[in-house]
């Protein structure tokens, strides 16, 4: 194959890409590389003679159907790959004795789920046992597996990678990044991110009306964003109607005079209305007590929704000042909707970069995106941390000026 013959190139093996686009007096001589994602000219894996199995777990994120669909149509159509499986409820679909049986998919079962939110799959949390999920994907005969979720989803992939390793079970494990929170390392967007943003940055314009319909009203919005910001500092900019945004990564104090409420308090009396958006995940250290962890081995959050805004109620009635709190809480709505057109852009090349992958004979890694080119990432780098915001980078910079609120309260 050459150049200018119309076919579709393959990406060469030993082709890396930078994680990196900075180069200074800091940079390490020891740069981080990470292998291209693509087509590759050798197959590990007959694509004939291969049978695959498509599971979604975790929580609902805009984009999931999206992703089913273009790895079916991937493998059916394009490898030739006969038989595709859609696990269902997440990891419980690979334990025989709890879960439902897998459907077959096909070009009918995939034909419009792309227009839905939600999961046609279905989808739970918690983990199953390694061992009978490996008994289940080996006695189906499934050498390709694709697990799309977040952190915990690639957790549980790569617990399934190592055992078909430990069993010498040749499989390609291959993950695809699901988060609205937009949280996980060495991917710079996650589908279902900017429809998080453009329909959170819909309900702050409406608190914002609401707000301003009143004598001393104030909208409160509580966005998602457990351990990272990203979602209320991207809808804060695309709003340009916030005046405090409160994230994870910020702690802020709430008495005080340089505490938020009395910056509220200011904002009140100079304008006599104001929006606020806090992520979820924000203030936890305002709480006592430990919440738990669900079932899928994550921290369980206290609401800070409902605390702030009695805290910001019991603020101006001692100071015998009125405000009338508007408060909203999309997240469900957020989560169910389907993905917009940049969202369904990105869920198709995440897709097909996986199927990509898992034919060549990869395995226990996640498709990565970064610096505009997408990548194979280690599951066990992948889940090591979470992405979050910067306080001193540029995003924080600019909420801080988009909204005139303090870098920092307290």
């Amino acid at each position: 194959m050459r150049w200018g013959e119309g076919v579709g190139h393959f990406v060469r093996d030993g082709t890396w890409v930078r994680n990196s686009v900075e180069v200074g007096p800091d940079s390490s001589s020891e740069e981080l590389l990470f292998e291209r994602a693509g087509p590759r000219q050798k197959l590990f894996f007959d694509p004939t003679q291969s049978r695959a199995a498509i599971l979604t777990a975790g929580g609902l994120c805009p984009g999931l159907n999206n992703v089913v669909r273009s790895l079916f149509v991937e493998l059916h159509f394009q490898y030739g790959v006969a038989e595709v499986l859609g696990i269902r409820d997440g990891f419980l679909g690979l334990n025989p004795e709890k879960g439902r049986p897998p459907v077959q998919l096909s070009r009918d079962w995939v034909s419009d789920i792309h227009r839905d939110g939600g999961t046609h799959l279905g989808t739970s949390r918690g983990s199953q046992d390694v061992g009978l999920m490996l008994d289940f994907l080996q006695g189906a005969g499934i050498n390709l597996l694709f697990c799309v979720g977040g952190d915990g989803t690639h957790h549980g992939a790569h617990v399934i990678a190592e055992e078909a390793r430990r069993r010498q079970y040749p499989m390609a494990v291959v993950g695809i990044p699901k988060t609205i929170d937009c949280d996980i390392l060495y991917c710079d967007r996650t589908f279902g991110y900017t429809t998080a943003v453009e329909k959170a940055h819909e309900v702050l314009h409406l608190a914002h009306t609401e707000a301003r319909a009143v004598p001393r009203g104030i909208g409160l919005v509580r966005l998602m964003g457990r351990e990272s910001g990203f979602i209320a500092c991207g809808a804060t900019l695309v709003c340009q109607e916030v005046n405090f945004t409160l994230i994870p990564e910020v702690p802020f104090a709430l008495p005080g005079e340089r505490g938020f409420l009395a910056a509220l308090d200011q904002r009140m009396t100079a304008r006599g209305h104001a929006v606020v958006a806090v992520a979820e995940g924000a203030g936890q250290d305002l709480f006592a007590g430990d919440p738990g962890t669900d079932a899928s081995g994550n921290r369980k959050l206290h609401d800070i929704g409902p605390f702030l805004k009695q805290q910001i109620v019991d603020y101006f009635k001692s100071k015998g000042r009125a405000a009338d709190v508007k408060y909203m809480d999309p997240s469900y709505i957020i989560h169910s909707v389907p993905a917009n057109a940049e969202d369904a852009f990105l869920c198709d090349f995440l897709a097909r970069c996986a199927c990509h992958a898992a034919l060549a004979g990869r395995t226990d890694l996640m498709i990565g995106f970064r610096n505009n080119t997408y990548i194979h990432v280690p599951i066990p780098m992948a889940v090591e941390g979470k992405r979050r915001v910067n306080p001193e980078g540029d995003l924080w910079s600019a909420v801080v000026s988009a909204t005139g609120q303090a870098s920092r309260f307290g």
